[in-house]
């Protein structure tokens, strides 16, 4: 057996996760195992298994060809900072337990670093009509390269100080810019902080009128883009004081709802019942927010009005034009 890929040395943070890679050839294929030595000298080499670590390793292999095998490691603590080992075997006897195998098991080595995760105080203040973000490292890391400030896959601002402090400045109101923002500490492992800035729901209506036909199904939606999500949404419609609440349980309304989205679906319109205007309302731990949506129940014969007002208008101009050409006097008198 010979390593095609070995693990390679990591350091990684406490509450963080490690994954070390080992792929082995051979014939017959051979067999992998991962083992771990702690950083406790009167620690020895202890073979690890799927599961192990209070359901925290977790490993995976494939014997297809060659031999490839994955170990995972989450929720880092201290205890897991040493050398893992992986060993490759295609030897019969590899694993009797009385007979030694001919062939020893060859290894891999790599280093596992847990470091103490740094406590970051992250904040944001409001001066002038600008927001300010910042992010403050407990304990300074001495490896700091620079700061970049992220919201989803975007980047906001980078800089290269090394300081334990950064800042992220946005021009307007805390509602224009809700969202989870991330401090990212350019260092050898990478360290992130987190920055939320919350409001009462922004609840907008997809479209802020709708149209559909008597007897269909009318789809009204509205959405919440802000941060942080919505916890209880509310449908009601106009004409009984603040409206009547609309519940799933009436039999023609249906309504789905997410943190960011909610739907409603009214079955087997009515023009007389279904028209008018309704409002949706989402609330989350800062406030609420609505939004209005018009309906409009057009009847299934509005299609043909235009067509039926065309052969009007020619009925009528054949009339006329049959009552001129009777009234009109003959120019010449037949012999």
């Amino acid at each position: 057996a010979g390593f095609i890929k070995s693990p390679l040395s990591q350091k990684r943070l406490t509450q963080d996760s490690v994954e070390l890679y080992c792929e082995a050839i051979g014939n017959p294929i051979p067999e992998i195992q991962w083992w771990f030595e702690g950083n406790d000298p009167n620690e020895t080499y202890a073979q690890l298994w799927d599961g192990a670590r209070q359901d925290r390793v977790k490993i995976n292999a494939t014997y297809n060809l060659h031999s490839t095998s994955t170990i995972s490691i989450a929720n880092l603590t201290g205890d897991d900072s040493g050398m893992y080992e992986c060993r490759a075997s295609n030897d019969p006897d590899r694993n009797h337990l009385s007979k030694s195998p001919k062939v020893k098991w060859i290894r891999s080595q790599a280093n596992v670093f847990v470091i103490e995760r740094p406590e970051i105080t992250a904040q944001v203040t409001e001066s002038s009509g600008k927001l300010i973000l910042s992010c403050n490292m407990s304990a300074p890391h001495p490896s700091i390269k620079g700061h970049k400030w992220m919201r989803g896959d975007k980047l906001m601002g980078q800089d290269e100080d090394t300081g334990a402090f950064t800042t992220l400045t946005l021009e307007g109101k805390r509602e224009e810019h809700s969202g989870v923002y991330e401090c990212i500490y350019d260092a050898n492992p990478q360290i992130k902080g987190q920055v939320n800035i919350s409001v009462a729901p922004q609840v907008t209506a997809y479209k802020k009128s709708e149209h559909g036909n008597e007897g269909d199904t009318g789809v009204l939606a509205c959405k919440n883009p802000s941060f942080p999500a919505v916890t209880t949404w509310a449908w009601y419609k106009s004409g009984h004081g603040v409206g009547a609440l609309l519940e799933n349980a009436s039999g023609r309304y249906i309504i789905k709802s997410s943190g960011e989205k909610t739907e409603l679906r009214i079955l087997k319109l009515d023009i007389e019942q279904d028209t008018g205007d309704y409002f949706c309302n989402g609330t989350n731990s800062y406030g609420t927010g609505d939004a209005t949506v018009n309906l409009r129940v057009r009847s299934r014969l509005a299609a043909l009005w235009p067509f039926l007002g065309i052969v009007a208008e020619v009925l009528v101009l054949v009339t006329i034009i049959f009552i001129y050409e009777k009234r009109r006097k003959p120019d010449e008198v037949p012999d």
